[in-house]
């Protein structure tokens, strides 16, 4: 089983934020594979899937996002779950607006979600990078991942949550790189960003 992670902060206040882009393409995949409702579990919100060929928990901390490793560690020990097999999907400020890359493992770039998932889970985690930005000054960080999408976002928002949703079964066979050349392609058909990476 995989377990899928979207990174956000619960509540209706932080539900536009651009630190909620994990949570959104996460509902956005549990829609489009027709998951079940969600349930709370593991200090969070939890549902599962068929996607693809293989099965997987969707899951949603709700310990907000600096303690989001410990709703991680609690489902993937009681799936017995290895870090191969957690994907974490969060927003990226190192990336353009609309851009995404998949990695395993790294650094955590200041990512306060990240931060407690590795300290958890160890390291060894595959993380969907989904690009929000960055404000062009570190001080103003904080302000700029904690304020709601502008409207003019709004479409190339919805578009990757939906390009991530329609390709997600390549995520939960373990397709990576082209999961990653497949949503480039289909945000450079919408007309976001530069031509993908060729694999």
């Amino acid at each position: 089983m995989l377990l899928l992670v979207g990174l956000g902060n619960p509540g209706a206040r932080y539900a536009g934020n651009r630190h909620n882009i994990g949570f959104m393409a996460l509902d956005e995949i549990a829609r489009t594979h027709r998951a079940g409702p969600w349930r709370a579990r593991f200090q969070g919100e939890a549902t599962e899937a068929v996607i693809g060929f293989g099965k997987a928990l969707l899951l949603k901390p709700l310990t907000f996002m600096n303690l989001s490793g410990q709703a991680v560690q609690a489902a993937a020990q009681f799936y017995k779950i290895e870090p191969k097999n957690i994907v974490v999907l969060h927003d990226e400020l190192d990336l353009a607006p609309a851009k995404l890359r998949v990695k395993t493992g790294g650094g955590n770039a200041g990512h306060n979600g990240l931060r407690s998932i590795t300290a958890q889970c160890g390291n060894d985690y595959r993380r969907v990078r989904m690009g929000i930005g960055h404000p062009g000054d570190k001080a103003l960080v904080h302000a700029y991942v904690l304020n709601d999408f502008a409207r003019a976002e709004q479409p190339w928002v919805d578009d990757l949550c939906r390009a991530c949703a329609d390709k997600a079964a390549l995520l939960v066979g373990g397709f990576d790189e082209r999961f990653q050349s497949d949503v480039s392609l289909i945000m450079q058909g919408k007309g976001w960003g530069e031509s993908p990476r060729v694999f």
